[in-house]
């Protein structure tokens, strides 16, 4: 059980509740340490938990009738999995996989719906949320279907050292090749090529980021669209907090 409102910090969601709300939260709050590709929640399958990230990275899959998949959202400290729930779907769309292992805090997804409904606050924060993944979620689609890979792949590892808030991942190239939804020699020599540049470092299993302005420079314009969006909802969050 949380006992301070510093614990709830390293998610934004949690960390910009008022008092009174992280008091109604916290009960309901166990930190859980989730491993990579841990299944979360299947397609079609009922939300039983709902989950608030603090290091570690969860991906919303679309996944097709052949088996392959591809990512729509990834999900790090600044959200949370389940919105459907929120919404009256109570079932995933898609799946919802662990990317990268962390910690997460993890809900009742009953407990969170409940308080949605009392809370005036709670629902102007999730609804603000949500606006902010729709963005995500369709800005990616046409990044997917527009934008070259070296383009789609700068934008991925910009969304992935934000999420972490850190320029070290530790993620495999045929981990970036399933999340796009490409082959994995496409992946290669994409990273291969930034590497050269001097924008990253690459070795087995591990990607350090070494030029963050040159990897903005390289992206395609999804990247500070959908950025942009967040920074635009946060100080609202601030300005809402303040008025409770």
């Amino acid at each position: 059980m949380l006992t301070l409102q510093s614990d709830l910090h390293g998610n934004h969601l949690l960390g910009a509740l008022p008092s009174h709300e992280w008091q109604a939260l916290a009960p309901h709050l166990e930190l859980v340490h989730l491993r990579t590709e841990q299944l979360l929640c299947d397609s079609g399958q009922r939300i039983h938990h709902v989950y608030f990230p603090t290091t570690a990275i969860i991906s919303m899959l679309s996944t097709m009738e052949d088996g392959s998949s591809v990512e729509i959202a990834a999900v790090g400290r600044e959200g949370m999995t389940g919105v459907p729930v929120l919404t009256g779907g109570e079932t995933m769309p898609n799946r919802v996989q662990v990317q990268c292992a962390g910690f997460a805090y993890r809900m009742n997804a009953q407990a969170l719906k409940q308080q949605f409904a009392r809370s005036d606050f709670l629902r102007r924060l999730m609804l603000l949320y949500m606006h902010a993944l729709l963005t995500q979620v369709a800005q990616t689609a046409a990044c997917n279907r527009h934008h070259a890979l070296n383009k789609q792949l700068c934008r991925w590892l910009l969304i992935e050292v934000d999420r972490v808030a850190s320029n070290d991942l530790t993620v495999t190239q045929q981990l970036i090749a399933d999340m796009l939804g490409v082959r994995r020699e496409g992946i290669t020599e994409a990273a291969g090529k930034l590497h050269d540049e001097g924008l990253i470092h690459h070795s087995r299993g591990h990607i350090k980021v070494l030029d963050r302005k040159g990897l903005e420079a390289r992206a395609c314009e999804c990247y500070g669209l959908v950025k942009r969006e967040f920074d635009r909802l946060l100080p609202r969050l601030r300005q809402a907090e303040a008025v409770e």
